[in-house]
């Protein structure tokens, strides 16, 4: 055996990752996210977490354990300046702050978001505060979520939802549905914005035509997810 010399390149300080948190169910956040991303000059590094295949309360609330596990498995040889957590309802379920707290426990990095943090950071920029909200899935889950925004400012009065619990059925809804709906829901005078929720809803390219139709500024668990890591990355 012939041992053979190498060297090293050095990290660049300006271009530390980020992490992302899928859940093992999602097949529509990392595709899109390579397109919100497409121009970066950091790497982003993607770790699974175990989720149902239904998406119920309690199916939501068991990630919680699951999470710093889950973290533990993204590369550890930098730190990061922000990771994100790819679940909306579940957010709303174990809270924000707590789930800052569990990806803590195991990576290290400065700040930890997620897609109901990130649209209400999202809305604040804005200056909404009054959504027309679409979400796919079933009442017990969207209760929480809508509870959530609601203590964060934002009034979801004007709400619809697919009434879907099977993930892979969620990542399946067509793109005219998507649309139709959100239009439906955006076109009442009450609401200044429209938000799609979940990250395994198809809303890259609905954005721009339900933005086209109704006029209103449109928000979706990825856009949001992807626009706030990119504002943390970008100040720390």
């Amino acid at each position: 055996m012939t041992r053979i010399p190498y060297t090293l390149d050095q990290d660049d300080p300006a271009a530390s990752p980020i992490g992302l948190i899928l859940l093992q169910t999602d097949e529509t956040l990392e595709p899109e996210f390579s397109q919100y991303f497409s121009d970066r000059a950091f790497p982003i590094h993607v770790t699974r977490i175990p989720s149902g295949v239904e998406v119920t309360k309690d199916s939501l609330a068991e990630m919680e354990t699951a999470l710093p596990a889950a973290a533990r498995l993204l590369p550890s040889a930098r730190p990061y300046r922000v990771i994100g957590y790819g679940c909306t309802s579940a957010s709303s379920v174990i809270g924000s702050d707590r789930v800052a707290q569990l990806v803590k426990q195991t990576c290290d990095t400065a700040e930890v978001t997620n897609p109901l943090l990130a649209a209400t950071a999202c809305a604040k920029e804005l200056g909404v505060s009054k959504f027309a909200l679409l979400s796919p899935y079933i009442e017990e889950v969207n209760i929480p979520l809508r509870k959530a925004f609601s203590e964060n400012g934002i009034s979801t009065d004007i709400f619809g939802t697919f009434g879907e619990a099977e993930e892979a059925k969620v990542a399946r809804i067509s793109e005219q549905s998507i649309i139709e709906a959100a239009c439906r829901l955006g076109s009442d005078p009450s609401v200044d914005a429209i938000f799609l929720s979940c990250t395994n809803l198809r809303t890259y390219a609905a954005i721009p035509q339900i933005r086209k139709k109704t006029g209103k500024p449109v928000l979706s668990s990825n856009q949001s997810l992807a626009w706030h890591m990119q504002r943390l990355n970008s100040i720390n």
